[in-house]
């Protein structure tokens, strides 16, 4: 029996109808338009669509939305300025900058000179510190649309054994934190991990974020499984995730596709942390 298949287009949709209407009750409350500022530096052509589908998504829920292109040669002291800006303005309620970014340019000063209020990707050291705790914070994109996909199959996440394979910063770091907060027990799992394979079977909820195509085949999934499928690759021309998507699908109970599982909730979350930091400074 084949699995179900999480949707995560179709979910992605009817959040961002919610939070469209949430939008419209903050503006008619408050008369407080949630806005979103994106930095762009340099020409990656991977990062200017990312960009361009976060201001679509943007003016699809009512929010307002910005870009901020820099030129590849860029200095740190100039992309600093411009968020010291940002954080002293009002009408900015989330400041995220495209990552990656050129080489003289340290990510992680960058992230740090973000008001951790306006952090909309959840990756300022505070952000990461509360989440840690156990406190209200805005959480990182990615990790936080896959909690709603796991929740989406109607599988309470109390109480199951969740594998995560990969521990990024971005990723499996903080969906490991997210699963135990929601009562999973949590193994995570590198390039290191010795047994992968069977610590992989023994997974109820098995996430994967290792960024090599079709990683993951059946030896790795228990029968009933919910697999989600973080990575995105390309090959002969066509994107593929980590895991083998046609194998595992005859075993796995319920596992997201790629494109259209991880990828469409990622913005929708980034969207609902901007409504969030908006209504955190009414």
């Amino acid at each position: 029996m084949e699995a179900n298949i999480i949707d995560g287009k179709a979910l992605s949709n009817r959040l961002r109808e919610s939070i469209k209407s949430r939008v419209e009750e903050l503006k008619s409350r408050k008369g407080i338009t949630p806005g979103l500022t994106v930095i762009l530096v340099g020409n990656d052509p991977a990062s200017a669509v990312y960009v361009r589908n976060k201001e679509r998504a943007c003016k699809q829920v009512g929010m307002n939305s910005s870009i901020i292109k820099l030129g590849e040669d860029t200095t740190q002291e100039e992309l600093l300025r411009h968020i010291e800006r940002l954080n002293k303005d009002k009408g900015v309620h989330g400041i995220l900058v495209q990552l990656p970014l050129p080489p003289q340019i340290d990510p992680t000063q960058v992230i740090n000179a973000i008001d951790p209020r306006k952090d909309v990707d959840g990756f300022h050291p505070m952000n990461v510190g509360r989440l840690v705790t156990g406190q209200a914070c805005l959480e990182p994109c990615t990790p936080k649309g896959i909690i709603r996909l796991i929740q989406e199959t109607g599988e309470p996440i109390r109480g199951k054994n969740a594998v995560v394979i990969g521990r990024s910063n971005i990723v499996g770091k903080p969906v490991s934190l997210m699963l135990l907060k929601n009562d999973a027990t949590v193994t995570i799992c590198h390039s290191k991990t010795s047994g992968l394979d069977e610590i992989c079977r023994r997974a109820d909820i098995l996430v994967v974020a290792v960024g090599r195509p079709n990683f993951v085949d059946n030896r790795y999934v228990r029968d009933g499984a919910i697999v989600i499928d973080v990575g995105i690759n390309r090959v002969d021309g066509k994107l593929v995730g980590d895991v083998d998507f046609q194998e595992v699908r005859q075993k796995a109970g319920w596992i997201t596709p790629v494109p259209g599982g991880v990828g469409p909730m990622t913005i929708t979350m980034l969207l609902e942390n901007t409504l969030q930091a908006a209504q955190q400074n009414e």
